[in-house]
């Protein structure tokens, strides 16, 4: 059994090494690729694929790369098409997320309870940065919004950590390309009936100085698309 981690990558040269790094020291005992999609960075991480192979012998990572900037969701949408495992999980190469927290994750596919686990900011009791107030108003909201669509009771549908079974992605299709992607596949896994779980996760949020990207533009549009989804493909 294989898993394939899909990160997007935009503009992250100061992190790119050390989330592989981090990615491959997980304590994830089945073997793992790593499916790096370039979404046409401008910051010099270019410049740095050309290393991996020796910063990194013996991984398996794989490079798609966008000629031209599309957004999260195109990024996913090319990982996904990519990803050869038996499981699926989205990765962030911010550094927000902790790939230590693999197998927490994984435990509900692997012991056949699940086909969707999504990791929440929101319950539990790991720890969590704190920063901006309106960013986790904003959040709450959203999930509740798609979860009056989805009838689904997730407490964090903008989470970066979702895991999919391979089977479940081959039935979506993704049509977003930015950030509306995330409650375009949470309607699309509702619809398909499958199995959806929630664990705890710790989170280190970044602030904008730090290089945070999305913004209330993004949110109105996250608002669009659960409406979109929920009555269209």
């Amino acid at each position: 059994m294989m898993l394939s981690i899909v990160i997007p990558v935009y503009n992250e040269k100061e992190t790119l090494f050390e989330i592989i790094r981090r990615v491959l020291d997980s304590p994830v005992e089945m073997e793992r690729e790593i499916v790096l999609v370039d979404d046409c960075s401008t910051d010099g991480t270019l410049a740095l694929y050309p290393q991996l192979e020796a910063k990194f012998p013996g991984a398996k990572i794989r490079l798609c790369k966008h000629t031209v900037n599309q957004g999260k969701g195109a990024a996913l949408r090319t990982g996904y098409e990519q990803a050869a495992g038996d499981i699926v999980i989205v990765q962030d190469a911010d550094l927000e997320y902790n790939p230590r927290e693999y197998p927490k994750l994984l435990g509900p596919i692997l012991d056949g309870r699940a086909d969707v686990v999504y990791g929440s900011r929101f319950v539990g009791g790991d720890e969590h940065r704190v920063l901006y107030f309106w960013h986790s108003v904003g959040n709450r909201f959203l999930t509740m919004l798609s979860n009056m669509f989805t009838n689904l009771n997730l407490t964090d549908m903008e989470t970066c950590y979702k895991v999919f079974r391979a089977e479940v992605l081959k039935d979506i299709t993704i049509k977003s390309n930015r950030f509306g992607v995330e409650p375009e596949i949470t309607a699309k896994v509702a619809r398909g009936g499958w199995r959806v779980y929630e664990v705890g996760i710790s989170y280190s949020g970044r602030s904008y100085e730090e290089g945070k990207k999305i913004t209330w533009k993004d949110g109105f549009q996250a608002m669009f698309c659960i409406f979109r989804f929920a009555m269209f493909d």
